[in-house]
């Protein structure tokens, strides 16, 4: 039994159900106070520096916070983006169950949270949180089709691909901070995938070598003459023959069959 699982017998009852519901309405509800004013988002995002100084609260509604949509088409793609990840965290959940899921977007939160104060003066997003659902989703569901634009289907592990090199460019070009929170995120799906890719990669191999040894197996002749050596492979029109005065198995091409000194087993000392 893994760690995992004990800690899920111990403690999953108290698991979130719907967590991806929860974080979506969150995130509605700040973009809607926001949009009448009513907070500041500033106020609510992740800066190391401040929650030392005592705005602790940060540290839970960061998680909330997200670009704020300039134009309508901005809002729309907002709404296909909430839709997208509500389905895909409840498919987890449905997947995993809730206390594994919940494990791990708030060990990629707590993490991601940690790492941050190495910088305190940088702020922090949960776009990498966030996107490591996706991710997850891409890992067990390669071939789910989503349209887009609601026109054009694509299937999501091309999506992920994308996806990934991006992430990967950012890691290269982004600074420290970026480099942190992607790394933060990644080691949180390592965590969950690692084993997964690694049990996959030694199937792989497994089976490389299998398709090896068919090809040589299927190379190798099945028929040799035991006088000159023809085999089916170099005159696959030959009709190949065994001799039944021989010992052993002894092939003969249609011109040896008939003339050859037969094979006699080694304790005749002999051949006939």
């Amino acid at each position: 039994m893994s760690l995992l699982d004990r800690l899920e017998r111990i403690f999953g009852r108290f698991a979130i159900q719907n967590l991806a519901l929860y974080i979506v309405i969150g995130q509605v509800a700040f973009v809607l106070a926001a949009m009448f004013q009513l907070v500041d988002p500033e106020r609510l995002m992740l800066w190391p520096g401040l929650v030392l100084r005592g705005e602790w609260w940060r540290i839970f509604t960061f998680m909330f916070v997200v670009p704020m949509p300039s134009s309508l088409f901005g809002y729309v793609f907002l709404v296909f983006g909430w839709s997208l990840f509500f389905m895909m965290g409840r498919a987890l959940e449905d997947f995993w169950g809730a206390f594994r899921f919940n494990v791990f977007l708030f060990t990629s939160f707590a993490l991601t949270i940690a790492v941050s104060f190495l910088l305190p003066r940088y702020p922090v997003d949960n776009v990498y949180i966030l996107g490591s659902v996706f991710m997850a989703f891409a890992v067990l569901n390669p071939n789910f089709e989503i349209s887009l634009y609601g026109i054009i289907p694509v299937k999501v592990k091309w999506l992920a691909l994308v996806s990934l090199l991006f992430g990967a460019y950012q890691f290269v070009k982004g600074g420290m901070s970026t480099r942190l929170q992607i790394g933060a995120a990644v080691v949180v799906f390592l965590l969950f995938f690692g084993r997964d890719f690694l049990t996959g990669a030694k199937n792989r191999q497994r089976r490389v070598a299998r398709q090896a040894e068919r090809a040589v197996e299927t190379a190798q002749p099945r028929h040799v003459c035991h006088v000159c050596g023809k085999t089916d492979k170099t005159h696959p029109q030959l009709d190949f023959r065994y001799c039944s005065q021989c010992a052993g198995d002894q092939c003969y091409c249609p011109e040896h069959i008939r003339n050859h000194a037969h094979v006699v087993a080694a304790d005749d000392g002999k051949k006939a």
